[in-house]
């Protein structure tokens, strides 16, 4: 009788302790709520420790791969191709790929989820400089998002990086001054840049100008709608009236960009009235 007492009483402890070191035991939606708490004070690193145990613990809780996601992006420094900054950068991505993989079998899963996850992994492609891989997510994120002016902005950015750089480098072998002429000095050069180039011109234009209609005070967008412009005339290789049409729509757009910036100075500068 005695040993069945001491028995007893000893599964009974082991189940107390059993259901003491469940209760104390960190879960996924605990170390989520502590990383957010570090990531809020800046301190990313333990930030990136509770959300990667947060993903240890539940596989499946898309805020904790977004979160940590978005924690090693915030890490990354753009331009610094040192093999652990790159790596950041593949972390990141590879969390945000798991966000838009693992959300739609998730009851609670958002579209800002897959929204947020799909612009991370196009910024960090384009900090990259790995621009078509950047151009497909941007693509997809005003397919999820049309009323966002940042996606169509950032496709056109994109656009005008990839034929400003091949244009600068002809123009260099030639030695042209900046506001010589592509055209006139070498048609031949220019027929082939052209051929390389208008349809990213074309495309980076459209995106700018639907940043803009979507955004109309969006002076980033429009100052990059000078510089495609200034792209689109000097590929007007057989067609000089059309070259000076560009050049004047630029300075238009370069007005409009200045305009802009004036009125949200003095915006920012009236005072506001006390209630």
């Amino acid at each position: 009788m005695t040993k069945r007492r001491h028995l007893f009483t000893f599964l009974s402890l082991s189940v107390i302790l059993v259901s003491m070191a469940d209760a104390q035991a960190p879960s996924s939606a605990t170390e989520l709520s502590l990383g957010a708490q570090a990531y809020k004070q800046a301190k990313y690193e333990q930030a990136t420790w509770h959300f990667e145990k947060a993903v240890a613990l539940d596989s499946s809780n898309v805020n904790a791969h977004l979160y940590l996601a978005t924690t090693y992006a915030q890490q990354y420094i753009p331009g610094v191709d040192l093999p652990d900054n790159i790596d950041m950068a593949k972390r990141a991505i590879a969390e945000y790929k798991q966000v838009i993989d693992l959300g739609p079998s998730q009851a609670d899963f958002s579209p800002s989820q897959r929204i947020n996850a799909t612009k991370g992994i196009g910024y960090l492609y384009l900090q990259m400089k790995q621009f078509d891989d950047a151009t497909d997510y941007y693509r997809t994120a005003t397919e999820l998002e049309p009323n966002d002016p940042e996606a169509f902005y950032s496709i056109g950015v994109i656009d005008w990086t990839q034929t400003y750089v091949p244009r600068q480098e002809e123009r260099a072998k030639l030695r042209l001054k900046p506001d010589a002429s592509l055209a006139a000095k070498n048609k031949t050069v220019c027929l082939q840049v052209r051929e390389k180039n208008w349809t990213r011109i074309a495309d980076g234009i459209e995106n700018l100008n639907k940043a803009v209609q979507l955004r109309p005070d969006y002076d980033d967008a429009m100052a990059y709608m000078n510089l495609m412009y200034r792209e689109r005339a000097d590929v007007q290789c057989d067609d000089p009236a059309a070259r000076d049409a560009d050049l004047r729509t630029a300075d238009d757009w370069i007005d409009k960009t200045m305009g802009v910036k004036k009125a949200k100075a003095k915006g920012s500068e009236e005072p506001r009235e006390e209630k």
